[in-house]
């Protein structure tokens, strides 16, 4: 594609807003995208893809080597992490779904890394047979890692209440 036809950029509209209240995650998706969720709730597993805008600045989107914070002694550049410091801040988090009321433009999530407040651009259900790899690898620095998302999160919560202090 050449450089012309991306002089106009990307119109992006979001659809929803995370909310954390209490311990519970909720999205909550405006009015006219409410009949996209139409049989949702099928699916154990959903794709939010959100944006970061807490970190949407010109710093952060110039920003394109970084030292993750879990593995301090590796830089990286931002495409090898899950940093939301980006030319972009589009992120994504594969989420369990615990609840979906079509009518009111609920869903209820078991665990995002996002923050209360950050704005939802779109879902997409998971299909392990297209969403999942059979023989991914990963460096040698992240080999301490678990294999798969802890139930209890990642302790963003936490975070947030240390960041308001």
């Amino acid at each position: 594609m050449s450089k012309k036809n991306w002089e106009n950029g990307f119109h992006l509209v979001p659809i929803g807003m995370i909310h954390r209240k209490g311990g519970e995650i909720e999205l909550e998706i405006e009015e006219p995208y409410k009949p996209a969720l139409k049989q949702l709730d099928q699916f154990s597993h959903v794709m939010v893809f959100w944006w970061a805008n807490h970190f949407d600045n010109e710093e952060g989107r110039e920003m394109l080597r970084t030292i993750p914070p879990y593995a301090p002694e590796h830089e990286t550049g931002v495409f090898a992490t899950r940093s939301p410091y980006r030319p972009n801040p589009l992120m994504m988090t594969t989420c369990k779904l615990l609840e979906v009321d079509e009518e009111q433009g609920r869903m209820k999530i078991a665990e995002i890394d996002a923050f209360d407040g950050t704005a939802v651009i779109d879902l997409k259900a998971y299909f392990p047979a297209c969403d999942r790899v059979k023989t991914a690898s990963i460096p040698a620095w992240l080999s301490d890692w678990p294999e798969w998302m802890s139930e209890e999160g990642i302790g963003l919560e936490e975070y947030e209440r240390d960041q308001q202090a």
